[in-house]
């Protein structure tokens, strides 16, 4: 790849927003309409269809694929090397949409009712088009940079990055290594009460994929057994389900409950600081889950490691008791904690009779949140939402980042949208009817290039 070159280059005119906003709904309603469910995958069409972008723009770039339609697209404006890198991440798989459930077609980027509906209008084509466009507006406006600005359009995250950003780093380490990156999961609007929160991501869970297997005496099926091997997956599964696993507070939760407390009214006020209690916490979420429950289910996950059973297989016919039964689990485990811990946390809650095989580990990740571009995303948030408050936090899940942090970057989960109270941010990713206000995709846009101009300038 050969780099767009921008060190000699002086300042262009200023652009029309709103031209440029709508190029920019226009690209992202194009990916939108390109399926790339994962399994199988298949970025490659929408890899090609940046490409094309980028090419009228005069924009270099390399597409890699991992495997035959496993694209990952890279472009890079090169600046001064006065500072290291910003990367822009995002990535163009999407998880599987069930047509049946949805308002509108997963996959027809229809517009209705202020919003763009479609699988992954918020996780996370959104991100890549703002990042994409946020290149574009450094190439036309001929800003000076002092960092490479990255942009990456990656594979794969959604099945654990193992064909996108993570087999960049081991395999292409020279395209995306940066000092910083910009990726999916914050920026977006938290109401408690009336008053607005801005969430920047500065840590994530890891993952621990894993199998549980419960064998028993096979048999006919016009004679139950009390050791068939499906009703004692079952019990161990309906342990797990109901089980709290123990809680383990870190100071980037403590701290984000916190400052959700002190500007909160009551009764958050006064609760929030409570969770922090194991003695008080497990009976305050199982009261918030009959209230809130979307809100008590962000907060438990954020408390302790989590284990969210999601496949079974037992079984060949229907009149034969199987004489083995199988349950895939997704597994989340808080930075800092083992894998060793994890596993032994689990298996006392399912009983020494369930055999667990680990499929997929990789370990959370936290970042430091005293940087220049942490300093720099609150200042333009506090430009572009005076009344709001910006505070980091960790997501129960797992980004990209786990992948560029690897290579030394410190990453930040900032792909910013401004949301209303009636829209629950959380419950669009991998939800039904996943969708994102047209404006607050607009006001995410100009706030993402208000803070990459700033911090590559």
């Amino acid at each position: 790849m050969v780099s767009t070159d921008l060190r000699e280059t002086s300042a262009a005119q200023p652009f029309d927003w709103a031209e440029i906003e709508a190029e920019a709904v226009a690209h992202f309603k194009a990916l939108l309409r390109i399926d790339t469910t994962n399994p199988p995958g298949n970025e490659r069409p929408a890899a090609d269809y940046i490409a094309k972008v980028l090419k009228k723009e005069g924009i270099d770039f390399d597409i890699v694929e991992s495997k035959p339609t496993r694209a990952s697209l890279v472009a890079r404006l090169r600046g001064s090397g006065k500072k290291g890198p910003l990367l822009l991440n995002g990535h163009l798989d999407v998880v599987p949409a069930d047509p049946d459930f949805w308002t509108h077609p997963p996959f027809e980027a229809k517009e209705a009712d202020g919003c763009i509906w479609g699988r992954g209008a918020i996780d996370m084509k959104n991100m890549v088009t703002m990042g994409l466009m946020a290149l574009i507006l450094a190439k036309r406006t001929g800003v000076r940079l002092e960092r490479d600005l990255i942009f990456a359009a990656v594979a794969d995250e959604e099945a654990g990055s193992h064909e996108g950003a993570l087999y960049l780093v081991e395999e292409h380490p020279e395209k995306v290594r940066a000092e910083y990156v910009l990726n999916e999961v914050g920026g977006h609007t938290l109401f408690m009460g009336d008053n607005r929160f801005y969430p920047i991501q500065v840590s994530e869970k890891g993952i621990c994929w894993f199998e549980m297997t419960v064998e028993g005496e096979p048999g006919h099926g016009s004679m139950p057994r009390p050791d068939n091997s499906v009703v004692r997956l079952g019990r161990a599964l309906a342990r797990l389900g109901e089980a709290r696993l123990p809680q383990h507070n870190l100071p980037v939760v403590e701290n984000f409950l916190r400052t959700l407390a002190a500007g909160s009214p009551f009764p958050n006020k006064a609760v929030l600081p409570l969770l922090l209690q194991p003695r008080f916490a497990s009976t305050l979420l199982s009261l918030l889950e009959k209230h809130e429950l979307e809100k008590a289910i962000g907060i438990n996950a954020m408390l302790r490691n989590t284990a969210s059973p999601t496949m079974m297989e037992a079984g060949k016919k229907v009149n034969v008791i199987p004489s083995s039964a199988k349950a895939r689990v997704d597994g989340r485990i808080l930075p800092g904690q083992s894998l060793e811990q994890f596993l032994a946390e689990v298996q006392r809650v399912v009983g020494p009779e369930v055999k667990i095989n680990v499929i997929d580990h990789h370990e959370g990740t936290t970042f430091d949140a005293d940087t220049p571009l942490y300093d720099t995303i609150c200042q333009v948030l506090d430009e572009r939402d005076p009344g709001g408050t910006p505070v980091p936090y960790m997501i129960p899940g797992f980004t990209d980042s786990f992948a560029y942090a690897r290579l030394g970057a410190t990453c930040y989960g900032f792909s910013p949208v401004k949301l209303g109270p009636d829209l629950n941010f959380t419950r669009m990713y991998h939800g039904h009817d996943e969708r994102i206000p047209v404006d607050g995709f607009k006001w995410g846009l100009r706030t993402l290039w208000d803070v990459v101009h700033r911090f590559v300038t």
